[in-house]
């Protein structure tokens, strides 16, 4: 059974931000933004047995006071007191969902089902967005039209809340993703708008336990480029119950993969290339000290070696946001 609760933001809250908001519209328009509105952002949360962490994540994202926000929470059969958190913030979400036990993707769609917002992206129960973060997502989008695909600094979160490490910039491309050697896009920072979506199908794939998300982001490679934001924008908790660090072997594996298949579909000297390299590394990953020096030789290499597949990145200047080589 699925029951939905459809709420307006608290009065309240609104009111809070109504000078935060004022101020980003003073700036964006001291910087000749192109901008006519804030976009509609959907933000879905899926939660399954997460109280423990579930209300930081909630008020991470309605305490932003971003003020054209769609933000669908999804409680997936939880029987711990998840419920009881979001009947506590039900007036400062848009939409929460109630359904039995189908798994973290199944949940995800049921919330992007409803999605009405032209930026989506989602936080897991226990991740966390930066200050500001969904102003920096929305601010980027409205500026730089011809983007469809954004993430930002990944940033690592304590068990307790607190930022505990800010990475350096990533830099993406469809080639080095499939060749094994950028491979973890961290979703808490991901957005990306609802075109793109459409053209990657719509879905997430519900036969993962964790790798779903890769899955997405590799039919989002056929359609786009993932533009990399030099900003803090969402952030992964390192605690002991996240999914995709409970098994990192099987998760890499079931990722390698989903590649592979992928690397399968295309055509030509790509296709020729990438097999021949994933096979080098397959074929090096039983020997130690081979598997090492491939590993700083070549793969480390291919992550950080500048080259014309690299998209821009996104930086903040004098005028704005702006692309740059």
């Amino acid at each position: 059974m699925v029951s939905i609760t459809e709420a307006q933001p608290v009065a309240a809250a609104v009111a809070a931000t109504r000078a935060k908001v004022a101020d980003f519209e003073i700036e964006l328009g001291e910087r000749e933004s192109p901008r006519t509105q804030w976009p509609k952002i959907t933000l879905v949360t899926a939660v399954y047995n997460g109280a423990k962490y579930l209300e930081a994540t909630i008020r991470s994202v309605v305490e932003q006071g971003y003020p054209n926000l769609e933000y669908i929470v999804v409680d997936d059969g939880s029987t711990d007191g998840s419920g009881e958190i979001i009947r506590k913030y039900e007036r400062a979400v848009s939409c929460w969902i109630r359904q039995e036990n189908q798994g973290l993707y199944a949940a995800l769609n049921a919330g992007f089902a409803r999605a009405s917002g032209e930026i989506m992206g989602w936080l897991n129960s226990s991740d966390l967005l930066q200050v500001n973060g969904l102003f920096t997502v929305g601010s980027v989008f409205a500026w730089l039209r011809e983007v469809e695909w954004i993430t930002g600094r990944p940033t690592k979160i304590s068990a307790t809340g607190m930022t505990i490490d800010v990475l350096p910039v990533p830099r993406w491309s469809r080639r080095r993703f499939l060749a094994g050697a950028n491979k973890h896009i961290q979703q808490e920072s991901t957005f990306w708008r609802r075109s793109l979506w459409e053209k990657a199908g719509g879905y997430l794939d519900t036969d993962y336990r964790a790798e779903g998300d890769f899955a997405l982001w590799v039919r989002f490679f056929r359609h786009a480029r993932l533009h990399s934001v030099n900003a803090l924008i969402g952030g992964y908790r390192l605690h002991e119950g996240a999914l995709s660090s409970s098994n990192m072997e099987r998760y890499n594996r079931n990722c390698d993969e989903i590649a592979g298949r992928e690397v399968e579909s295309l055509r030509g000297s790509e296709r020729a290339a990438l097999r021949a390299f994933r096979w080098i590394s397959d074929a090096v990953k039983p020997i130690p000290k081979v598997r090492g020096l491939w590993q700083r030789a070549a793969m480390r290499n291919l992550y950080w070696m500048r080259g014309r597949d690299w998209p821009e990145m996104i930086e903040y200047g004098e005028r704005g946001w702006e692309l740059r080589r």
